[in-house]
């Protein structure tokens, strides 16, 4: 889904959201951004970690 926006829909979203949030606000939503998928990779390797293996 998202490897076929290319560079103008990136830059696209990224305009509509500096003028929704405005300057101040996108580095903060970043940061949220960014630690939300540090906790979800590391909450769906310890599922995967704790799964018995079978042969």
């Amino acid at each position: 889904m998202l490897s076929n926006i290319g560079m103008p829909g990136l830059i696209l979203i990224l305009v509509i959201a500096l003028v929704i949030f405005g300057p101040n606000r996108l580095p903060e939503l970043g940061k949220a951004v960014g630690r939300t998928l540090k906790e979800f990779k590391s909450v769906t390797k310890e599922i995967i970690d704790d799964q018995p293996t079978t042969k």
